[in-house]
């Protein structure tokens, strides 16, 4: 049996025969199921006495009444008229047989094209006795149809993941393409930019919303030696959206500096800024940074949607113990606590999780930050602006005089910075800073290296974060897998470490690892989480750090961590099944390559 015959029928009921190409029967929603016993004779009379006075159908009536799911829906009307029931969460669905019916045909009537069989077409449809679709499909396909039954709920979801914006993308660049003809003109263009009709402008509204669509967190707007590439960033990974005629790269640069206020003049040196875009019942802040190339200029755009909710120190994955921890040292009332890791690990995640927690009316809390990401009520954010010398140690000797109880500075960029932060945590504040480090106890040594003297150093830091992203498996078709040598080998090394040796410990852990599914668009993963680290300073490490020679406080740090690692909580995220043996030894090899290059 093949994986598309796999994905029909139901474990508890034989397998259905092959989808009948004609016409189905025409029989009533209500005397099928109760015909096959899923619900009774009185359920359906309360619930037609329901529908003559809100005029829905039985079937939605019977869903949202709690008498039957849509699951059971759809498996008792499959059994009834003999044509396959199919879950599309585990479905391998073809992106070219779903372009067979376009998106306003499939929304209209509720359904979606799976297999080409040649000779006919199978589709699901949300509603088979619907006797009006199967005609009109028949009709606009021009096509022989076989029909499977489908829960509703998976098929709306399904439209937005698989009816992306790609095609439309794809047009909206050729369109200005030929606009812009054989050759530029770029005053022509300002001009015009402006229309909110124009290709560049409907091309760049598609781009947003299918970043949006997706869960994007990056857009990157590539020129090549042929071609414009745009990719998209999903869970850490990019992915194509579409390919298009290089030429259109210098229209998309211009358009989004004139959104950013940055000079549409100046193509030799690499900008940055920021703008909102609206869509929908979204403001979008888009961080732009551009950077010229051999070919053109590189536009990477990074998405924050305002308003998408405030993470709580709680929801972010750290382990209990962990977490408690942390809290004490945020319930402090001076020292410094950092949080590092590299570009996208969630950092500022983790900061606004634990500013809100203490934010209080009592505390008078201002931020720093390069730019300001979240807006919280009842803080004072401050936006960094280098080009007219508003500096992070400006902003940061400025708030000083203003009583602030806490402090959050977006990121200890240079030895003034850090020295004033940390002067800060010594008089009476609580610092909150992040780092780019690529471990907690490498910390103390990277603030050294900045040129801060040692003594504030160990009198200051109370307190080190460091933290990476996994991606997680996806749910639907998580499965049990079969490590690897070399994921036997790095599991029961790690296990082996963590046991004192012993011989038995990987039998303990039963990995699991995504199949790869229409849910997770076939990569196996849905959704990331932290991993995370704390190292907390004392007297003994303080002392140590306090000397020149980094030896002992390295061979005391390390000893303090063992166990604690990020590398041991993304294989506590394996044995729970949440994770893949893959990307725990993503975490610990990267850890491992960069104390290699220390």
């Amino acid at each position: 049996m093949n994986m598309a015959a796999a994905a029909l029928g139901t474990p508890n009921a034989p397998e259905a025969p092959p989808a009948p190409t004609g016409r189905p029967e025409k029989l009533r929603l209500g005397d099928v199921l109760v015909q096959q016993k899923l619900i009774s004779q009185e359920q359906l009379q309360q619930t037609l006495d329901l529908q003559r006075s809100t005029g829905k159908k039985v079937g939605r009536l019977l869903i949202e009444t709690g008498v039957i799911t849509e699951e059971l829906l759809a498996n008792g009307l499959a059994r009834q008229l003999r044509i396959p029931f199919v879950n599309l969460k585990t479905f391998p669905i073809r992106a070219d047989v779903i372009k067979l019916m376009p998106e306003a045909v499939a929304r209209r009537f509720k359904a979606l094209a799976l297999e080409d069989k040649g000779d006919v077409l199978l589709v699901a449809l949300a509603d088979p006795l619907d006797l009006f679709a199967y005609d009109e499909l028949t009709r606009i396909l021009k096509r022989n149809i076989a029909i499977a039954a489908v829960p509703e709920g998976q098929l709306a979801a399904a439209f937005d993941r698989l009816y992306r914006r790609t095609e439309e993308i794809s047009g909206l660049a050729r369109a200005l393409e030929k606009d812009l003809g054989d050759a530029v003109d770029f005053g022509e263009l300002t001009a015009t930019v402006g229309i909110e009709g124009a290709p560049v402008v409907r091309l760049l509204q598609s781009l947003f919303e299918d970043a949006m669509q997706v869960g994007a967190s990056d857009v990157h707007i590539e020129p090549q030696e042929t071609s414009l590439q745009i990719r998209v960033r999903v869970d850490g990974v990019l992915q194509v959206q579409t390919q298009a005629d290089k030429r259109i790269g210098g229209a998309l640069a211009q358009r989004l500096k004139l959104m950013a206020g940055l000079d549409i003049s100046e193509k030799r040196l690499p900008q940055d800024g920021r703008f909102s875009v609206r869509l929908k019942d979204h403001t979008i802040d888009v961080r732009l940074s551009t950077l010229p190339t051999n070919y053109g200029e590189s536009a990477v755009m990074r998405l924050l949607v305002q308003g998408s909710g405030m993470r709580r120190l709680d929801t972010i994955g750290m382990p209990e113990a962990m977490l408690a921890r942390f809290r004490d040292l945020l319930g402090r009332t001076s020292g410094m606590v950092l949080v590092t890791g590299p570009t996208g690990s969630g950092k500022t995640t983790t900061l606004y999780a634990a500013l809100a927690e203490v934010n209080a009316a009592e505390l008078k809390v201002i931020t720093v930050e390069d730019p300001v990401e979240y807006r919280l009520p009842g803080l004072t954010q401050v936006q960094v602006n280098d080009k007219i010398d508003l500096t992070f140690a400006k902003v940061l000797r400025s708030c000083l005089r203003q009583d602030p109880d806490v402090i959050l500075v977006g990121e200890m960029r240079d030895a003034e910075t850090a020295e004033i932060g940390l002067r800060a945590a010594i008089t009476g504040h609580l610092v909150l800073s992040t780092l780019h480090t690529r471990d907690a106890i490498s910390t103390p040594f990277r603030l050294l290296d900045m040129g801060v003297p040692a003594f504030m150093v160990s009198t200051s830091l109370q307190g080190v974060i460091a933290q990476r992203l996994v991606r997680l498996n996806c749910r639907e078709c998580s499965a049990p897998h079969t490590p690897t040598a070399q994921e036997s080998s790095w599991l029961n090394g790690m296990l082996s470490g963590l046991l004192n040796g012993n011989p038995g410990a990987g039998d303990t852990v039963s990995p699991k690892r995504g199949l790869g599914c229409s849910v997770c668009n076939g990569t196996g993963y849905a959704g990331r989480q932290g991993v995370y680290e704390l190292f907390e300073m004392d007297a003994l490490l303080t002392q140590a750090a306090s000397k020149a020679d980094p030896a002992d406080f390295m061979r005391m740090a390390r000893e303090r961590m063992k166990g604690q690692t990020m590398a041991f909580h993304a294989l506590e995220l394996v044995r729970q099944g949440r994770t893949s043996l893959a990307e725990a030894m993503r975490i610990g090899f990267e850890i491992d390559a960069a104390e290699a290059e220390g």
